[in-house]
């Protein structure tokens, strides 16, 4: 068949808009999706426990831009994760609580997620274990299945800890081979999947269940952490006194299960409740190595970006508080690692949020900008200069009108019923010393308050 000079050149034309358009979708750097639950400061690289052991996450943090002061949108599964994976704030959304569904909420409907967002640009989006809280929107993924965690089942037949009733709050170690732990499952999966061939650019989700409840790791991972030399939280006795009473009623929700304060002084489980945690979190960076181990291996060691979160912290009896569920800096103060082609290796103690990972993510990635307009703040600017300016504090939400408001040196929270509290994180890094009364820091706390969201829509049902 003979063409005529100009459909040749027609031709020739779009081939090589073709190529062009291939070659730049080449360049696009892979993803690495990496989410942990409930993981707090206590890894290595964030000093958050002297006894913690994390070297793959470690040396993730000593490659790439460790982020020092990171927090969290809402200090409880569900919301948190809505609030990254939209770009949404919860006061903005209405998603407070953990059984609401995304999708229920109004300015949400037409919101495009994360890995909807990424498979939206052509790239190949692929997922395995906790990424939202629940069945994820098959919709969004190429490739998302779940798998059986066989840890499950041994609250149901036998507690290992001594406090009564305990149940799904269990913890410490339990005798089940590794290969039924879901988290290792999933490492594998990752692991295996990066030896393949992809044709395109690549968005791979991993979600860690541990350290969520139940605090249950194989016992070689306790070893490390033997009880009697566990250290600790450091506390103060009388540290509720300068509360007010909104702080003490949204906080005392774990005082009404059987994994609280009182329960664990009484049956003398605090020693073996840190060992759970400090190995249950060993356990979950030994998976992540898994990981990071096999794609060092690969050929695509050079061109994928990495994203490392969690979604909120945890306390350990630090104000006589377990789990999260506040918005101290226990609960709100989460890892995040951005390391990956382009990024040069620093720390960066600027207050960052989760909410900021979308459109950083959009950035890098060289993504179409989603149909919601994202509330969080690209971190281009500070991974390539740890120290540029940053007029941004981190907020935290927990339920309608309950706020934090997180700089590089105050915590200031406010409730919805006009209590507040003060902290200065340059003197009093446990928040031991509520300052809000005192008439000096008025100032400050106004300049506070104007960081508070401006929209509080009710729960969205």
């Amino acid at each position: 068949m003979k063409f005529s000079l100009e459909t040749t050149l027609v031709i020739l034309g779009l081939c090589f808009a073709f190529a062009l358009v291939q070659a730049k979708e080449d360049e696009r750097p892979n993803v690495l999706f990496i989410a942990i639950d409930d993981l707090n400061d206590w890894i290595g690289c964030l000093d958050g426990h002297l006894q913690a052991k994390t070297p793959n996450i470690d040396r993730l943090a000593n490659d790439g831009v460790l982020f020092t002061n990171a927090h969290c949108q809402a200090p409880i599964c569900n919301p948190s994760r809505v609030s990254l994976l939209t770009g949404i704030r919860p006061s903005t959304s209405g998603v407070y609580e953990l059984k609401q569904q995304l999708r229920q909420a109004p300015i949400l409907e037409g919101a495009m997620t994360i890995p909807a967002q990424f498979k939206a640009n052509g790239y190949y989006v692929l997922g395995r274990g906790k990424i939202y809280h629940g069945k994820p929107y098959s919709d969004e993924w190429n490739d998302f299945k779940t798998a059986p965690d066989a840890r499950n089942n041994q609250f149901r037949e036998k507690p290992v800890s001594r406090l009564p009733k305990i149940r799904v709050r269990d913890f410490g170690p339990i005798d089940l081979p590794e290969e039924q732990f879901r988290d290792v499952i999933n490492a594998r999966w990752a692991a295996k999947e990066l030896k393949r061939n992809f044709n395109k650019p690549f968005f791979m989700a991993v979600g860690f269940r541990l350290p969520h409840v139940p605090l249950y790791a194989p016992a070689r991972f306790f070893l490390n952490h033997p009880k009697a030399e566990v250290s600790l939280p450091i506390i103060k006795e009388d540290d509720l006194s300068d509360l007010p009473a909104a702080a003490k009623k949204i906080t005392r929700y774990m005082d009404s299960t059987p994994l609280n304060h009182r329960s664990i002084l009484a049956t003398k489980s605090w020693h073996e409740a840190v060992a759970a945690y400090l190995a249950c979190t060993e356990f979950v960076d030994h998976c992540v190595g898994l990981i990071i181990n096999s794609l060092s291996q690969s050929q695509y060691a050079k061109k994928t970006l990495i994203v490392l979160w969690s979604d909120h912290g945890w306390h350990l009896g630090e104000k006589q508080l377990w789990a999260k569920r506040s918005l101290w800096e226990e609960s709100t103060r989460v890892p995040l690692i951005f390391s990956g082609p382009g990024l040069g290796r620093s720390r960066c103690d600027r207050p960052v949020q989760l909410l900021d990972i979308y459109p950083t993510l959009v950035e890098l990635c060289s993504l179409t900008k989603p149909p919601q307009k994202l509330e969080g703040h690209s971190l281009l600017p500070l991974l390539s200069q740890p120290n540029s300016p940053w007029p941004y504090p981190a907020i935290t939400t927990f339920h309608c009108n309950d706020h934090s408001v997180r700089t590089d040196r105050w915590r200031y929270i406010s409730y919805a019923n006009g209590d507040e509290e003060l902290y200065d994180h340059s003197l009093d890094s446990n928040e031991w010393h509520n300052l809000v009364h005192n008439l000096k820091y008025q100032a400050v706390i106004a300049e506070l308050k104007a960081h508070l969201p401006k929209v509080n829509v009710p729960q969205a049902r």
